[in-house]
């Protein structure tokens, strides 16, 4: 990577407020090597490290873009929410962007069959088959889409385990991380100064409360899947032996 790479992306993080901790008393002794001092009791990050760290994810994450692979986007705090949802959205990746459902990678059968109902219901109420039904139970039908839809829209597209999860805040969705780890999926994650980046596989350090700086982090990741599509699309077809 060019030093005039670096320096922009560099500035960019900066002018997204990536560079602000939390005060040593929250800081996770994991975090402490990449904290490069203090103003005003906030500490604050080296991002010359964090571009490293954010380079060795994105590479990864245009590997998976290369060969098509799923990656599942989670945030469900508010800060997040929106730039995880349009980030997976634009790529078609599934997100969950609200609380996460125990059980979504361990126990994907029965997720999986949540999914499906969600999907059966809401063709049957687009084609208008529950006109069947009495007011009173069509009534407690949208209620269950409702229900299923705040929970589970978000990975209907997700019909095996990913290949990988993007996480805003591991500390917060230390459950979905959990689970990654139970199964075997690497993880890559903002990750504030509060978190324990070693239970990550590709951590970038950096400021995971404000919405500027999640949202810079949402779009080089989701800009580096995008560059896997692209140099996949253009590489030449292998000939049939």
């Amino acid at each position: 990577m060019s030093k005039t790479v670096s320096k922009n992306a560099i500035e960019g993080m900066f002018s997204a407020g990536a560079h602000f901790a939390f005060s040593r008393s929250r800081r996770h002794p994991t975090v402490a090597p990449y904290i490069f001092g203090a103003k005003n009791k906030v500490e604050i990050f080296d991002l010359e490290k964090t571009n490293q760290l954010l380079e060795e994810a994105k590479v990864f994450i245009k590997n998976l873009g290369k060969e098509g692979k799923t990656v599942l986007f989670v945030g469900g705090k508010s800060e997040a929410r929106n730039a995880v949802k349009n980030g997976a959205q634009s790529l078609g990746m599934p997100f969950v962007d609200g609380r996460w459902i125990g059980g979504t990678l361990t126990n994907a059968v029965q997720i999986r069959k949540r999914v499906e109902k969600l999907e059966k219901l809401t063709s049957e109420k687009e084609k208008g088959e529950l006109a069947k039904y009495t007011k009173k139970e069509r009534l407690l039908i949208d209620r269950e889409i409702a229900n299923l839809e705040r929970f589970f829209s978000g990975i209907v597209s997700m019909k095996d385990l990913p290949k990988a999860l993007f996480v805003i805040d591991p500390r917060k969705e230390k459950n979905a991380v959990k689970e990654a780890l139970d199964m075997g999926v690497p993880v890559v994650a903002l990750a504030g100064s509060d978190c324990n980046i070693k239970e990550i596989s590709y951590p970038m350090v950096g400021n995971d409360a404000s919405q500027t700086s999640i949202q810079f982090f949402v779009n080089e990741i989701t800009k580096a899947y995008a560059e896997g599509q692209t140099e996949a699309k253009s590489m030449p077809a292998v000939p049939a032996e």
